[in-house]
């Protein structure tokens, strides 16, 4: 297209817009105080525990998400059964869901008899770390059910017909040939969930509080300090969100633009 072209001169005024937009977003986060005091922030004891925190959990959650909603992904790809679809839709609750309410109706399972016993002889959920593991896992599973069954769906059936055909079991034909075609989706639902585990603040802060020094992740941090109106601390923290968001998105991009795949 030619550039003197109205319609074009529109889209690359409307796409300029709306980068300088985000930039202005970006920008207002070292207006108040500067780039350099936010970051020595970084390296105080509590940012550091909540930086932590946040990793450990996002990746426990994500890890165990993933384990889940392999299985399940495959099932709703291959399967055709009836009320496969009401299944689907189940599986998108906790995206579609507020995470206040999710949150919420963690919290009140656990108000419930079956919940009371897992809490007693199990493990403690409720304003404990395993509170947040929990609620950033139903995040996890319902993304990356999302996104690992796309991946399946693309995987052409007759080659898993093959493979069972020279001999290979079910979980053979899966491990060997399906999961390999798909990896570069089983990456992206990963990845995808990670983040939105790290930056889950209302679900988890529902379930498990935002105790100081004891639950406190990054985003309960940010909502810490803005609160205390400690303002270095927060900007520290919110630098360090907006830094590990772009870097989740330019590495799906990544991924799925085919760079993390090895060249036959």
């Amino acid at each position: 297209m030619a550039i003197k072209h109205p319609f074009t001169v529109c889209v690359i005024i409307a796409v300029s817009l709306a980068a300088a937009l985000v930039m202005v977003i970006l920008a207002s986060q070292l207006y108040y105080i500067g780039p350099a005091r936010p970051l020595l922030q970084l390296g105080q004891p509590d940012v550091r525990s909540a930086i932590m925190l946040s990793l450990y959990t996002a990746t426990a959650a994500a890890v165990l998400g993933l384990a889940l909603a392999i299985p399940a992904a495959y099932f709703l790809a291959r399967a055709n059964l009836p009320g496969k679809g009401l299944l689907d839709a189940l599986l998108d609750v906790p995206i579609i869901m507020s995470p206040l309410a999710l949150g919420t109706a963690l919290l009140l399972f656990f108000r419930t008899p079956a919940g009371h016993w897992i809490e007693s002889n199990l493990m403690e959920f409720v304003f404990e770390v395993p509170g947040i593991i929990l609620a950033q896992f139903f995040l996890a599973l319902a993304l990356s059910v999302r996104v690992l069954k796309a991946s399946f769906e693309a995987v052409d059936v007759r080659c898993e017909q093959v493979a069972r055909f020279l001999g290979c079991t079910p979980w053979q034909s899966f491990r060997k040939i399906t999961l390999p075609i798909a990896r570069r989706g089983v990456l992206a639902a990963f990845i995808l969930s990670w983040a939105r585990c790290l930056g889950d603040f209302g679900a988890a802060v529902t379930l498990a509080g935002a105790i100081k020094g004891k639950t406190e992740t990054m985003p309960v941090s940010i909502y810490l300090n803005m609160a205390s109106v400690n303002i270095d601390k927060a900007v520290a923290l919110m630098l360090l969100t907006t830094l590990l968001a772009l870097s989740v998105l330019l590495a799906v991009r990544f991924v799925a633009s085919g760079g993390g795949a090895s060249r036959t």
